[in-house]
């Protein structure tokens, strides 16, 4: 779960933080949660969104993967598209997120694909599609975020290079 991974961002999206000085895997990483929970960032954009998750660990009793670990990886993503949206003005905050789980896990990795219903100027909103290794549907979740404009405060709870990964 610690181990370093290479998220593919779009290199325009690089340079407009990289201009600020920050450290923009880290500030779109999974977070303190989705890192216990083993997700990894495989891609990010605003257009798509692509994110992986071990079954194992995320389980309920019965050996199923929990419906609130697929929440989890459905939030960060979708959270992590409506971010890139925004840009770096604005800061993404979940408002709504609705889940419906089609069908049980039991083992290996589940990957999350969030692509976006809408894109406007003060909300958006993600569908993420979580399948398993066998390509089929286990959850489809939409989540809306509010965009709203970056304050001092938040500026100081920014990632800036050299720190550590801040939530989605």
């Amino acid at each position: 779960m610690g181990e370093q991974h290479h998220v593919k961002f779009p290199q325009e999206v690089i340079d407009e933080y990289a201009a600020l000085g920050v450290d923009l895997p880290a500030l779109f990483s999974a977070g303190h949660l989705g890192n216990r929970m083993g997700v990894q960032i495989i891609e990010a954009s605003a257009e798509k969104v692509v994110g992986t998750m071990p079954v194992e660990g995320n389980t309920q009793p019965y050996g199923l993967l929990h419906g609130g670990a697929s929440a989890v990886l459905a939030e960060t993503l979708g959270s992590i598209g409506s971010m890139l949206h925004g840009g770096i003005s604005k800061i993404a905050v979940g408002v709504d997120l609705n889940c419906t789980h089609h069908r049980g896990v039991r083992s290996g990795l589940v990957t999350g694909t969030a692509t976006p219903v809408h894109r406007g100027r003060s909300t958006a909103t993600y569908e993420i599609v979580v399948t398993d290794e066998q390509d089929k549907r286990v959850c489809t979740a939409r989540l809306t975020c509010l965009l709203r404009e970056v304050t001092p405060k938040d500026a100081e709870n920014v990632t800036h290079t050299g720190g550590s990964g801040a939530g989605a």
